[in-house]
């Protein structure tokens, strides 16, 4: 059944309003019409099974049938922070971490980093990605595409989180399963990705020296849009909702 985001304050009195580009998309494309079903959800994990009851080019007026609290998003909030890379990588990574279940990114601007952000409109661009794919993949969020950070900022975030940490490949004798088994029952995880160009040595001894740990993926060095959907696929595999 399609699946539409709509704003919360769309939603009132038993009824749910449709509005902007979903109209033509909805009417036009998908065919539907008065008396039809759909699943709208407000990004904020209720979805609603709706029945349209009016359609006119502006808008689509449905009637509430059921609303309950969706069933594709994880107890767990993860949290990617990106080193950021060139400008189609980046779009690669929304839109992968969003269909496996990421809830926040943060581009962050390290100093190898081969792309620099100096367009506002990227970020606004980015949230649009994450909201497709998440449409695409029946989420019950869009995650929040955050402005860029810088590696301090980086580093707070991280060390607010339950359970944090960041793969280097040059690490050794720390990996990811202890660090995920040690942290129980998280409610939040977070982890910072290199750029293309990876982490210098300053940003390492800054993260360590900070209690983050620095942890190996293994003996292959993966490419920076590979490596957070990686992360992301066996974090959820161990402690969010990926079943195997």
């Amino acid at each position: 059944m399609s699946k539409f985001f709509i704003p919360r304050e769309n939603i009132e009195d038993g009824r749910l309003y449709i509005r902007g580009g979903d109209v033509s998309h909805i009417t036009r494309v998908l065919r539907h019409n008065i008396g039809d079903e759909i699943v709208c959800c407000d990004g904020m994990g209720n979805d609603y099974k709706v029945k349209l009851s009016h359609v006119d080019k502006n808008q689509i007026i449905c009637d509430i049938i059921e609303h309950k609290k969706s069933d594709t998003e994880s107890d767990l909030r993860v949290i990617l922070i990106q080193g950021v890379p060139k400008a189609a990588k980046m779009d690669y990574i929304i839109q992968k971490t969003t269909e496996l279940g990421i809830s926040e990114i943060y581009p962050c601007e390290l100093s190898r980093c081969v792309a620099k952000i100096n367009d506002a409109k990227k970020t606004e661009r980015w949230q649009k990605i994450a909201r497709e794919a998440a449409k695409q993949s029946g989420r019950g969020i869009i995650p929040v595409i955050h402005e860029p950070i810088k590696i301090d900022k980086a580093i707070d975030i991280l060390k607010k989180s339950d359970v944090a940490f960041v793969p280097y490949e040059c690490a050794e004798g720390s990996y990811l399963k202890p660090v995920l088994h040690a942290a129980g029952s998280p409610g939040t995880a977070a982890f910072l990705i290199g750029p293309e160009g990876g982490f210098d040595k300053q940003e390492i001894n800054k993260i360590s020296e900070s209690g983050i740990p620095v942890i190996s993926l293994g003996n292959r060095i993966l490419r920076t849009e590979t490596a957070g959907e990686a992360v992301l696929s066996m974090v959820m595999y161990e402690i969010g909702d990926i079943n195997g």
